[in-house]
């Protein structure tokens, strides 16, 4: 039975109410969004998916819709959150797309409930690298949440997306993803949201860059297919860092999307469509096996890492490179 496409919807997790999108038939993706960002992040992307999979894109705590309490907003508390809710679902097993953070949180979840994971795609995610934009640091300063309340009056807010959206549109470099920016700019107005951003970004980022890595663990993903897209001209995280996802996730996919920045979702969405459903279609979904996983942990990846770290080269190709 097909879903509407529009109907919000809510679910109470653990005492807090959690808004969500849930549209289309068939086998599950579970979309998650970005730093700031809400289900509607997806909206380019959702009518077409729909028509595949059954999809279920959440507000994540602190976001959108959802409520904004003074909580857990670690990449495990999320990861948490996001099993409880495909319980009360009915949802067994999903592949997990994730955007910016959301890819971060998407690897964090496919490390703790393996068995409910059928594939990973990450978009531009966190957790490859230290680097990241200059902006998201300020979130954790002192003083952001004051600064951000001001900025965020009315006729300054509006002034400022204005200015973002126009500078987007501008065709300048370093600009294409300022109307975005302008997006989440508007939703600092209110202070829950700013708050539970600042609690998010100082879980991820310091004043050095991202503190959350996946290196450590990211060989325990070798028996789950994975993809890797990334816009050419992403600068908030760096394209470069899908260097790191080839050399530590050997077997994963690799898209680079030309012309793209953060949100190739958006700047493409028939592009970013057909390479979720080529990669779904081409990837049997992955069966948890305990025993291979204990294998794995015995195992361990430190030499990998290593090699990896000098900066070396790959210990076997990634699966596909190349545009898309």
């Amino acid at each position: 039975m097909t879903r509407s496409l529009t109907q919000l919807r809510f679910l109470t997790v653990h005492g807090h109410r959690r808004a969500f999108v849930m549209a289309g038939s068939g086998p599950a993706l579970l979309l998650l969004h970005g730093l700031g960002c809400d289900h509607h992040t997806w909206d380019p992307v959702l009518t077409s998916l729909a028509r595949r999979y059954t999809v279920i894109a959440p507000d994540l705590l602190g976001h959108g819709a959802s409520d904004k309490p003074r909580a857990d907003y670690s990449v495990g508390g999320y990861a948490n959150a996001m099993r409880d809710l495909l319980a009360l679902l009915g949802v067994e097993r999903v592949t997990v797309v994730g955007h910016s953070l959301g890819g971060g949180v998407a690897m964090q979840f496919a490390y703790q409930f393996p068995e409910l994971v059928e594939r990973l795609v990450l978009v531009a995610p966190g957790g490859f690298g230290p680097e990241v934009t200059p902006v998201i640091r300020l979130v954790t300063t002192p003083g952001f949440h004051q600064v951000a309340g001001l900025l965020t009056l009315p006729g300054l807010r509006q002034a400022g997306a204005l200015g973002l959206r126009a500078l987007s549109r501008s065709g300048l470099p370093h600009t294409r993803d300022l109307g975005e920016v302008a997006t989440i700019f508007e939703g600092m107005r209110d202070p829950h949201a700013r708050a539970a951003i600042r609690h998010v970004a100082r879980a991820v980022v310091d004043w050095r860059g991202q503190v959350i890595t996946t290196s450590d663990r990211a060989y325990l993903t070798d028996d789950i297919p994975m993809c890797v897209i990334w816009g050419a001209d992403d600068q908030v995280i760096p394209a470069s860092h899908a260097d790191t996802a080839r050399t530590l996730a050997p077997h994963a996919t690799l898209a680079m999307v030309p012309n793209a920045g953060h949100f190739p979702h958006r700047d493409h969405p028939q592009r970013f469509v057909k390479i979720v459903n080529d990669f779904v279609r081409s990837h049997p979904a992955a069966r948890f096996d305990r025993d291979q996983w204990r294998a794995h942990l015995r195992r361990g990846g430190p030499l990998r890492l290593q090699h990896a770290e000098a900066g070396d080269a790959p210990v076997s190709p990634i699966g596909r490179t190349g545009t898309a």
